[in-house]
């Protein structure tokens, strides 16, 4: 491989793995494996018990035979065909627990801030609208007590009137 080609290639290596969405990528794989330990915790800590009292702590163990005889044989394989419904069962209840764990701990709570957030930038937007009609109310007063002084008599001795009323020749 010549050196030109290999700079260019280590070159456009550099420039993708330098775009926005590649560091993005990469840092949420890294987050969410962290957060993935915490959603575990909280599962098998607290969901995991809670379900447990309720039911069965474990429903792996919960099969249907679909051809017998489903038994152990005697070199200890098992014999017949089953259905490991339990195991479905248990992956899909996990899902949906880690799911609403999720939801309730990290996305409701990440949402209600935002929106109060996106409502202050909204009344700070407010604020400054209503400071900046203000300020346009008092400019056009200035405007039309300049406009009444020039119509009215050529303006009152010097200031802003009469440095208007200069301007145009009079």
């Amino acid at each position: 491989m010549s050196e030109k080609k290999k700079e260019s290639v280590l070159a456009g290596f550099k420039a993708f793995l330098m775009r926005g969405n590649v560091v993005d990528l990469a840092v949420a794989v890294v987050i969410g494996a962290a957060f993935t330990n915490i959603v575990n915790s909280v599962v098998k800590g607290i969901i995991g018990p809670v379900v447990g009292a309720v039911g069965t702590k474990s429903l792996d163990g919960y099969k249907s035979c679909l051809k017998a005889p489903c038994a152990i044989g005697p070199d200890g394989q098992p014999t017949g065909v089953e259905i490991l419904w339990g195991s479905v069962l248990n992956a899909t209840l996990t899902f949906v627990i880690t799911a609403a764990v999720v939801y309730f701990l990290m996305v409701l709570p990440m949402a209600k801030y935002l929106a109060r957030q996106e409502e202050r930038r909204k009344a700070r937007e407010g604020v400054q609208e209503i400071v900046e009609i203000t300020e346009l109310e008092v400019l056009k007063e200035i405007r039309d007590t300049l406009v009444a002084q020039r119509v009215g008599g050529g303006g009152g001795g010097g200031g802003v009137g009469g440095q208007a009323g200069s301007r145009d020749g009079s």
